[in-house]
């Protein structure tokens, strides 16, 4: 373990010296891919279609529309607003700047959540009906299962359905 630590930290000892991007991809002792990502470096791009337009999101790890893990950040503005739904895979969310108001049931209410600010971490079951809206620009990381999939309490709330 000493040994891979040292190489890793060699590694990137050496790409920073170099010049290189922070973004690295290392081959570990099982072939797996290891990635560094620095925030500059992150290229976010326009958000899911399962979402409201405006978010924005990027996939650092994995393919959340495939069987594996996979880890994506979603980037909300001030006030976004998502409507009651849930997941076929357990949901495991990071707040990483802003705040995530967090409600439970199949009825959106503002009233009825809880505020995440940055640093809060959450993770609810398959199935759990839940909703949410931002307070101030507000990023959030989520990592787990895919296929990751959203299904809207009520098929009028799905922006895939308003086109």
């Amino acid at each position: 373990m000493k040994i891979l630590l040292s190489v890793t930290l060699l590694l990137l000892t050496a790409s920073a010296a170099s010049g290189q991007s922070s973004v690295a991809t290392v081959d570990g002792p099982a072939g797996d891919k290891m990635g560094l990502f620095t925030p500059a470096e992150v290229k976010w791009g326009p958000g899911p279609a399962s979402l409201q337009k405006g978010a924005r999101m990027v996939v650092l790890e994995g393919d959340p529309t495939k069987e594996g893990q996979f880890t994506m950040r979603l980037w909300l503005p001030d006030g976004f607003v998502v409507a009651p739904h849930w997941h076929t895979q357990v949901e495991h969310v990071t707040i990483i700047s802003g705040v995530l108001n967090f409600g439970m049931g199949e009825k959106f209410d503002r009233a009825a959540t809880r505020a995440m600010p940055a640093g809060s971490f959450g993770y609810w079951p398959v199935g759990m009906r839940h909703f949410a809206w931002t307070k101030g620009e507000t990023v959030l990381q989520l990592h787990g299962r895919g296929p990751w999939t959203i299904t809207y309490v009520n098929p009028a709330d799905d922006p895939r359905r308003q086109k």
